[in-house]
């Protein structure tokens, strides 16, 4: 029987696949969208510019009543507000469009409400009366106390530096946390691209009937492994294309689409949160590839093969309901459960690795399970694709395929 090495097999899945023009379709959809909203939100920019700064340099027009005694008139003036000369009126005023907005400052601050009516300019805009409302207050506040250091600190304005200790050692805080949380982020691109490829490389050609000639030159090892690695190679190709817009939207385009401005220079990468973070990521989409490529032996056509995908998939986002208490309380038994469960450990021991409490026991025992139980799947993928390719109209009975073993 020819043999055909494992370059071999990669090369021509990952061929096959990148040639394919509903391959480039569906990747170059959402760039292809994101590039187009990137365009309409560029090209109204500078319009959006202008009415801000339109906005900034229009005065809202106001009266207002101070039984406090607090408020600064010159203060006031300059944020286009005057004291209004008959209270009694001055909400009909409003009501009738004749008054801009006025407002009613109680004596008490601290015991009664300032009262705010105002013309409606839409639900956003007119949050800006109250806005006013306090700003005045504020200021006036500061004018005053007579000193910026004691305004700042009846306002908490102030700035703080903290710093923890985590044995013996200066611990880091979202700076050390986000880089391993990035193999998270991967793990689920990866796995929610790629899922229904995993699922077609050993449906498709089952359902071309060409199973048995595939066979008959080329072992079923040598086939799945090599369909795994080309899985992996087509999902990098997905994942640049996806990542390219927003890469060259935030470096060249940042101001213009309105994106934060993220120092990415301010991260620590550690070593061992990095190294853990990236075989827990190599061994969840073992396992996960394994299981997948299993379904898609067993089952005849894609259809039959949806109903046992679907709970499958489900299990990854489960550890999302308990997040909460996988970052404040790691040592909850649901949480160790999560961590030590083979179709939940990726998700939850990536999740605890970010923020630094999976210890190295923990981290290694979760690691070498997954890496074994990926093994076992793979074989188990390798196996069932032996027996279940030539099942072209019924489902593989597992009892059948591990009979024959036998």
């Amino acid at each position: 029987m020819a043999r055909h090495n494992l370059g071999t097999v990669v090369q021509f899945e990952f061929t096959r696949t990148i040639k394919k023009r509903r391959f480039w379709i569906a990747t170059l959809a959402i760039p292809a969208l994101l590039a187009i909203v990137f365009g309409l939100v560029f090209a109204s920019s500078s319009s959006t510019k202008s009415l801000s700064e339109a906005q900034k340099n229009d005065k809202l027009s106001f009266s207002y009543t101070d039984a406090s005694a607090l408020l600064d008139p010159a203060i006031a003036r300059a944020m286009g507000g005057q004291v209004e000369t008959d209270p009694g009126t001055a909400v009909e005023r409003v009501r009738e469009g004749r008054l801009n907005a006025y407002f009613s400052f109680p004596a008490s601050l601290t015991e009664g409400q300032v009262k705010v009516y105002g013309t409606d300019h839409g639900i956003f805009k007119n949050g800006t009366y109250e806005a006013v409302a306090r700003q005045l207050v504020v200021l006036s506040a500061r004018e005053k106390v007579g000193s910026a250091e004691l305004a700042a600190a009846v306002q908490g304005t102030f700035s703080t530096q903290a710093e923890t200790f985590k044995d013996g050692q200066v611990s880091g805080g979202l700076e050390t946390v986000v880089p391993p949380l990035l193999f998270l982020v991967l793990f689920y691109v990866v796995i929610i691209l790629l899922a229904n490829q995993m699922l077609a490389s050993t449906l498709e050609e089952k359902e071309n009937r060409v199973t048995e000639m595939i066979l008959t030159t080329l072992n079923p090892t040598t086939l799945v492994v090599g369909k795994v690695v080309s899985l992996f190679l087509v999902g990098t190709v997905q994942a640049v294309v996806f990542a390219a817009p927003m890469v060259l939207g935030y470096v060249f385009f940042r101001d213009q689409l309105a994106m934060p401005n993220f120092d990415i220079s301010h991260l620590q990468i550690q070593f061992w949160p990095m190294l853990v973070g990236a075989l827990l990521f190599i061994g969840g989409f073992i396992l996960f590839t394994g299981v997948l490529v299993a379904i898609g032996a067993v089952m005849p056509t894609a259809k039959d093969a949806s109903t046992v995908f679907a709970p499958v998939m489900i299990m990854m986002f489960i550890p999302f309901y308990i997040v909460t208490m996988v970052v404040s309380d790691p040592g909850n038994v649901i949480v160790q459960i999560f961590t030590f469960f083979p179709f939940t450990a990726p998700i939850t021991a990536m999740l605890r690795n970010g923020f630094g409490s999976l210890n190295a026991a923990s981290a290694a025992v979760v690691i070498a399970e997954l890496f074994a139980f990926g093994a076992l799947a793979l074989r188990l993928a390798v196996h069932l694709f032996r027996y279940g390719s030539i099942e072209y109209s019924r489902k593989l009975s597992l009892r059948t395929a591990f009979a024959r073993r036998r």
